[in-house]
C-alpha cells in the first residue's frame, strides 16, 4: 500500500518547530508533544507554508524559510492600540513586556502585548508576536488523511 500524499484538500497532523533568524526557538509543538492539525486549503495558513507541504508523506521531514509575508505577515498599524491605565487590574497590570487577555465582543479573548506604558496612557499591541519576522519552519508529517 502506498502512503497518502498531501494533496490541496488533505488533513495533515504535524509537528513543527519555528525559529527566528538568530537561530532562537519562537514556537515548537513537541514542547507538549501535541503535533498540530491542519486542514489544506482552508486558508488558515498562507499558500506558501501548504506548497511547502504538498508531496510530502507521513514520517517526511523539511525545513524551509518564509518571509514575513508569507507567515505571520507584517504588523498592521491598525493593530495598536491606546488604552487607559485604569482599564487593567491588579491581576493583570500594565507592564511593559505583559501579555494579557482582553475580552471581545464575541466573549472570545484576544491577546495582546503591552509595548509601552507613559503616564494613563498604555499602548497594546494585537499583531501576532511573529508578524513582521523572517522564519525557519522544521516541520515533519505524523499523518495524512
Amino acid at each position: 500500500m502506498t502512503q497518502s500524499q498531501i494533496g490541496p484538500t488533505s488533513t495533515v497532523l504535524f509537528h513543527f518547530d519555528i525559529t527566528l533568524t538568530d537561530g532562537s526557538a519562537a514556537e515548537s509543538t513537541r514542547v507538549h508533544n501535541k503535533p498540530a492539525k491542519l486542514q489544506m486549503g482552508d486558508n488558515s495558513i498562507s499558500p506558501a507554508f501548504e506548497a511547502h507541504l504538498l508531496g510530502m508523506v507521513a514520517g517526511a521531514k523539511k525545513t524551509f524559510t518564509l518571509q514575513p509575508e508569507d507567515a505571520y505577515g507584517m504588523p498592521n498599524p491598525d493593530n495598536i492600540y491606546y488604552v487607559d491605565r485604569s482599564k487593567f487590574s491588579i491581576d493583570a497590570p500594565a507592564k511593559v513586556g505583559s501579555i494579557i487577555g482582553f475580552a471581545m465582543p464575541d466573549g472570545s479573548e484576544l491577546p495582546g502585548l503591552v509595548r509601552d506604558v507613559v503616564g494613563d496612557s498604555v499602548t497594546v499591541d494585537f499583531n501576532h508576536p511573529l508578524a513582521g519576522q523572517t522564519l525557519t519552519f522544521n516541520v515533519e508529517i505524523v499523518k495524512v488523511s
